[in-house]
């Protein structure tokens, strides 16, 4: 009888331990509340994190309105309408929802291209959805999304790195994946 060694693992079996892996540090992330390290001010332009249950994980671009305090800010959506889409929706969001809008990050992405399982944003649906890239095929990158389970084809333009607004400055999560071109 031949020996099998129990630590090996075939490709879709590491392919999925990578996915699980991923999903679980998305989620930890995407429902943690924000350090409230920045006082925003009215005209400031933020991102709002949703906490609403299948919108977790994703982030909106809005204006500060104002200070209403206890660390609560009125805020105007820049893409999300009222029902009657007569008008920017308006909302009040903790401090800990609301971060600064990320850097640019055109010039990284041309450089760097993206990797099977680097963590991502997708502007889908008037928003930020926070993913990590889970194949490509052709032009166009899967991204798969812990918080919803859906799994989706993006073309590039419409990715970015996610980051994270940590102690008051914007961190990249270490890139977890292969160059695509390397399997």
């Amino acid at each position: 009888m031949a020996r099998i060694n129990v630590t090996e693992m075939n490709s879709e079996q590491l392919h999925q331990s990578r996915m699980a892996m991923l999903s679980e540090s998305i989620k930890s992330i995407a429902f943690k509340k924000q350090q409230i390290t920045k006082e925003f001010e009215k005209g400031d332009e933020v991102e709002v994190a949703s906490q609403e249950l299948g919108f977790i994980g994703s982030y909106y671009a809005a204006i500060i309105i104002c200070s209403t305090g206890d660390d609560y800010y009125r805020i105007k959506y820049k893409t999300l309408l009222t029902d009657d889409e007569s008008e920017p929706l308006e909302d009040v969001f903790f401090a800990a929802e609301i971060r600064p809008v990320p850097p640019n990050q055109y010039e990284t992405m041309s450089e760097n291209g993206f990797r099977l399982y680097d963590m991502v944003d997708v502007f889908d649906n008037d928003g930020w959805w926070f993913g990590f890239i889970s194949a490509k095929v052709g032009d166009e990158y899967y991204v798969y999304f812990p918080t919803t389970g859906d799994n989706i084809a993006y073309p590039p333009h419409v990715l970015r790195f996610h980051q994270e607004w940590s102690y008051g400055k914007w961190i990249f999560l270490p890139r977890q994946g292969k160059i695509f071109n390397l399997y």
